[in-house]
């Protein structure tokens, strides 16, 4: 699937959210759900598009997937924390992986939250958005 940007109609001052996930119906659902909420969006399926987009794109906001195809989600991670144009950017990690041992590697590497798929809703994660936002 090509990267897609949906912009809300009319709102210009919307908050830009960089959506890295490779499973085409999760973000199906999370690009429908946030377009509701007045985020303007942009999907790429890779870390390694995901990188590109960042700099382009320049996001408020990164979801990050950790295990996709080409370049993890770790690796995106280390990468736009040590690159001066994104190290500030906002990144939560939205991952399967629920290991401890997971969740500390990304706190050190600098992750702003860290959310497994499995025990959160949509809605948490578009609450955890806003928060970080300072919406």
């Amino acid at each position: 699937m090509d990267e897609q940007t949906i912009t809300p109609s009319g709102n210009t001052n919307a908050k830009k959210i960089l959506l890295v996930e490779d499973d085409d119906t999760l973000a199906n659902v999370y690009k429908t759900r946030l377009h509701a909420e007045g985020f303007d969006l942009k999907r790429v399926p890779n870390g390694e598009e995901a990188l590109a987009a960042a700099l382009e794109y320049k996001p408020d906001m990164i979801l990050l997937d950790v295990m996709m195809p080409k370049v993890s989600g770790f690796d995106v991670l280390d990468i736009l924390r040590n690159t001066p144009e994104t190290t500030n950017t906002k990144i939560i990690m939205l991952t399967a992986l629920s290991q401890d041992s997971d969740r500390k590697r990304a706190e050190e590497m600098g992750v702003d939250d860290y959310l497994v798929k499995s025990q959160v809703v949509i809605a948490d994660v578009v609450e955890r958005i806003k928060q970080h936002l300072d919406m």
